[in-house]
């Protein structure tokens, strides 16, 4: 589960851009009560979903040529412009260079060392998402990469990422948690890219938490979604899909095993 103390290193913030903002943001009303709430000039139009008054992502629309739609996973970091230098140094490189977002915070984009997008965000005002591991909000990340060693390795010193293995049937599953926290601070996993249905190249996939797995994958499906991959459930995880949005931007969807249930981890 995310951490709420939104640690160095930890993700804070998520958000998508897609060229229609009004068709996406009818899908994900429909599938987890989402309200788009617009933004204004002075935020470039960046714009925020939210669940009965409380911030679940962040929103952006962009040209159709402009970049692929997708989902966009942001980490703390303690100095926005030392992480440049720190990716750079790891074998990463820049996407756009940072920008104070008023008094809010200071960010950055970045690709890691497989090419994979990713951002920072240095704190202002604001911390982060104000919901996490509950239905409608951010529960997990998972990296999907051509080489665990070589991404683990780059975040590591990035972020100061550990890691734990957790064994499972066929192979072992690597999970990463911030350098000053614990197990029970694991915030997602680093996946081997051929385990994933998409030929659509490494990249970094958001779960957001749902009651009803099965009810949420139908209803992906009515409002124009596609199903990249169909409910799986893992005993101590719990009941677990693969999605895209309407416009092709991909996420997953879980409904957490109940707590007494939940699979303890083992370095």
């Amino acid at each position: 589960m995310l951490s709420t103390r939104f640690a160095v290193g930890a993700p804070v913030w998520a958000d998508m851009c897609a060229p229609d903002l009004d068709t996406v943001s009818d899908f994900y009303r429909e599938l987890f009560g989402w309200e788009l709430l617009r933004g204004g000039p002075e935020v470039g139009g960046y714009s925020q979903f939210q669940l009965s008054g409380r911030t679940t992502a962040g929103a952006m629309a962009i040209a159709a040529d402009e970049a692929p739609p997708a989902w966009t996973l942001y980490f703390r970091a303690a100095d926005v412009d030392a992480t440049i230098r720190s990716v750079e140094q790891a074998g990463g490189r820049g996407i756009f260079e940072p920008t104070d977002v008023l008094d809010l915070g200071r960010m950055a984009g970045f690709a890691d060392v497989t090419g994979v997008p990713f951002s920072a965000w240095q704190q202002g005002s604001l911390k982060g998402l104000d919901v996490l591991n509950e239905p409608g909000g951010l529960v997990w990340t998972e990296l999907y990469t051509p080489d665990v060693s070589a991404a683990t390795a780059f975040y590591g010193s990035v972020f100061g990422w550990q890691t734990t293995e957790m064994p499972f049937p066929g192979g072992t599953y690597t999970m990463v948690h911030p350098a000053d926290g614990t197990a029970d601070d694991m915030f997602g996993g680093v996946v081997p890219l051929d385990s994933d249905p998409s030929e659509a190249g490494a990249y970094w996939l958001p779960y957001f938490q749902v009651e009803d797995c099965d009810a949420t994958v139908a209803k992906a499906e009515r409002a124009g979604g596609s199903v990249r991959m169909a409910t799986v459930e893992m005993a101590g995880v719990g009941r677990f899909a693969k999605l895209a949005d309407p416009a092709g931007a991909r996420f997953a969807v879980l409904q957490p095993s109940p707590p007494g249930e939940q699979m303890e981890s083992s370095s």
